[in-house]
């Protein structure tokens, strides 16, 4: 089957809309992951006695189809259906992060997860992209609303923060602000605004050391010799040299807690060396960079503003999970986007990658769509 420039299908207007460098790019990234899954999942079954097999792999290539088709999908909407889209996506995530504090199995210390039976959702992870998308629509909108458009901004991310807080995850929280502040950068707020962002930003990192027992407990050992499990992190990659032991040959993954999620950057690096360590990391530079430059060349607001947001929010939660591998960064229980083991990480990156497609698709026709969607905070006039 070819697909024409002249043929007006929906597939064929798709394909010749989006960014192939972007969509290859997430392809190349998810097998990876699915490599990588099936590496680290005697791992996750067994031990260096004990046979394991191959069930977390199996699991992770089947939310890869359901991650694939999510990602697709929501590359097609337009820019309308994609703001209703994110804003269900947002109400359902924040509730859901409500009701895992109220609902959800503790693990840790911590309620992030729902049981839903055949398997465990982390609801918070749907909030970056649904508030992304939401956020970037309100400070797009070129009506005078009736507060400053920063101000509704942190009137709805407020409540998110404060669930995070709650359950309580640190990190996602930092993630959120992070989020936050590059969309109002991109917006084009004044140094007052990202000058108090970054102040509340580091009360969090100061309050979370004094008030969160595992918080403070994981930076003294980054400050000291390094966890438990960031020293056989470090093993890993020594271990691994260039060009790794070879797949299916590491041994440190046996004895490394989380080796198919929080540390798949790890697995990496002892059974394929620097080699795929230095492609992953390069992937999502490509992958950020092209997503990007898309976005600069976009011809409205929200697809400027959209666009670079969720970039960002998944480039820095890359940066987040390689760093903490590679001892860089304090522990940080942050996945690795389209590879390391989970369904709700895998459905949400898809998501936001989804939303990032479709906004920074070429639309010729893209100054006569309508956005109406937040006309209820628009001023009235007399």
């Amino acid at each position: 089957m070819s697909l024409s420039r002249a043929d007006r299908s929906g597939l064929a207007a798709w394909w010749w809309t989006v960014d192939h460098v972007a969509v290859f790019t997430m392809l190349a990234i998810l097998a990876i992951g699915i490599m990588l899954a099936f590496a680290a999942s005697p791992a996750e079954t067994g031990g260096l006695l004990s046979a394991g097999n191959f069930r977390y792999a199996w699991h992770q290539s089947f939310y890869a189809v359901i991650a694939l088709f999510i990602l697709w999908f929501t590359s097609t909407l337009s820019l309308r259906t994609v703001k209703l889209t994110a804003a269900v996506v947002f109400a359902l995530a924040l509730i859901g992060s409500l009701l895992a504090i109220l609902l959800g199995s503790r693990v840790l210390g911590a309620r992030r997860w729902i049981d839903l039976g055949f398997m465990t959702v982390q609801p918070s992870e749907f909030l970056k992209p649904g508030f992304a998308v939401l956020a970037a629509s309100i400070l797009a909108d070129k009506a005078k609303m009736i507060l400053p458009k920063p101000v509704i901004t942190l009137l709805l991310i407020a409540p998110v923060l404060l669930i995070l807080l709650m359950q309580p995850d640190v990190g996602q929280t930092a993630l959120m602000l992070s989020l936050w502040g590059a969309l109002l950068f991109v917006y084009g707020v004044s140094a007052l605004w990202i000058s108090g962002l970054a102040g509340t930003l580091m009360l969090l990192v100061v309050g979370a050391y004094y008030n969160f027992g595992y918080v403070h407990h994981r930076v003294q050992q980054f400050l000291g010799s390094g966890g438990f499990q960031t020293q056989l992190s470090l093993q890993a990659f020594a271990r691994g040299g260039f060009f790794g032991v070879g797949p299916g040959a590491g041994t440190i993954k046996y004895r490394l807690p989380d080796a198919n999620s929080d540390f798949i950057f790890a697995v990496a690096g002892e059974e394929f060396g620097l080699v795929l360590c230095g492609l992953i990391a390069v992937l999502f530079c490509v992958l950020a960079v092209r997503l990007l430059m898309r976005s600069a060349q976009a011809r409205d607001p929200f697809s400027q503003i959209a666009g670079a947001g969720l970039a960002i929010v998944v480039a820095l939660q890359a940066f987040i999970n390689m760093g903490v591998a590679i001892s860089l960064l304090p522990a940080k229980g942050m996945t690795l986007p389209f590879i390391s083991y989970g369904g709700s990480s895998l459905f949400a990156i898809a998501l936001s990658l989804g939303f990032a497609l479709a906004v920074t698709r070429q639309r010729p026709n893209i100054g006569q769509e309508h956005h109406d969607v937040f006309t209820f905070l628009r001023e009235t006039r007399p």
